[in-house]
């Protein structure tokens, strides 16, 4: 009988997510060492070598890649049972772990984890940022409980919930403050500046502009919604933001903010997770305190012309 420990899975686990000794000891909260020591232990076991141990880089094997899918799977199943417990309370408690989309994380999280923290004293919160297609794959691989993310993400194991719309604006050079607003023809003809590719917040801006791709001359890219708004604030282009980022990114910018004309761009947040989480009762309870949140961000937005 081969005696593999869940210890040793979630150690191997991370190891083949991250490729990396070091960060994969960080996200088990334990020593690189002690992590070095349970995969040793784990080869042993199974009688087979797992990784390719490189100066800079870990590489899994052609069975470490193999049984890195089957132990996903296992551990999944197991993290299921902890959420059938869980679903069977009350209230929320224990882990949850929560996906944001960088275009919404630095406005409304705050909020959100402070509010579940009061709420749910006995739950313990985990965050992770990135961009959706990444939430995507951890969601599905019970790596997050939970995202919040544009809608629609039209995956048939994802329950959808709709939370809240909002608009995008338009940020320009402070000098052009009571310019006529340009629409999605005058976008074209400008410099524009959006996130660099893998943001959903970039093709919701292509597709307003009714540009599925332009030249490196006409598209500047940026990492960060604060880099594009200091970018106009140079001068360098204009671009587009949602409505909510405006208090947090124009505080330091000389910049002017204004609405498009009707038809609006916008975009519709929501929350998703597995159509087979058991907690689905408790993250709609989480699905109302982002509501909350969103409602109260809207209503201190100062007016724009």
């Amino acid at each position: 009988m081969i005696n593999v420990t869940l210890r040793q899975m979630r150690y191997f686990e991370a190891l083949a997510q991250h490729r990396h000794f070091g960060r994969a000891a960080e996200t088990c909260a334990v020593s690189q060492p002690a992590l070095s020591v349970q995969i040793k232990e784990l080869e042993e076991v199974l009688g087979v070598q797992l990784v390719e141990r490189g100066a800079r880089q870990v590489r899994l094997t052609s069975f470490g890649e193999d049984l890195a899918v089957r132990v996903r799977g296992i551990l999944r199943s197991v993290d299921e049972l902890g959420e059938l417990a869980r679903a069977s309370r009350e209230g929320l408690a224990g882990r949850l772990r929560i996906g944001v989309i960088p275009t919404i994380a630095p406005y409304l999280l705050p909020s959100i984890v402070g509010t579940l923290t009061r709420q749910y004293p006995e739950a313990d919160i985990r965050v992770r940022e990135t961009v959706t297609p990444k939430l995507l794959e951890e969601l599905g691989e019970g790596r997050l409980d939970t995202a919040i993310v544009a809608l629609p993400v039209s995956e048939p194991a994802f329950e959808e919930v709709p939370l809240f719309s909002e608009d995008f604006v338009l940020v320009r050079p402070g000098e052009d403050t009571g310019k006529p607003v340009p629409g999605p023809e005058g976008l074209r003809e400008m410099r524009l500046l959006l996130l660099e590719e893998g943001h959903c917040f970039r093709d919701q801006a292509l597709s307003f502009c009714n540009m599925q791709s332009a030249a490196p001359r006409e598209l500047l890219d940026g990492s960060s919604l604060s880099t594009l708004v200091q970018m106009v604030s140079a001068g360098i282009g204009v671009t587009l933001i949602p409505e909510m980022a405006v208090p947090v990114e124009t505080r330091s910018a000389v910049v002017s903010v204004a609405r498009f004309r009707d038809p609006q761009p916008a975009r519709t947040i929501g929350m998703i997770w597995r159509r087979s989480n058991p907690l689905a009762r408790q993250l709609m309870q989480v699905a109302g305190v982002v509501r909350q949140a969103a409602d109260a961000l809207r209503a201190s937005y100062s007016p724009m012309t």
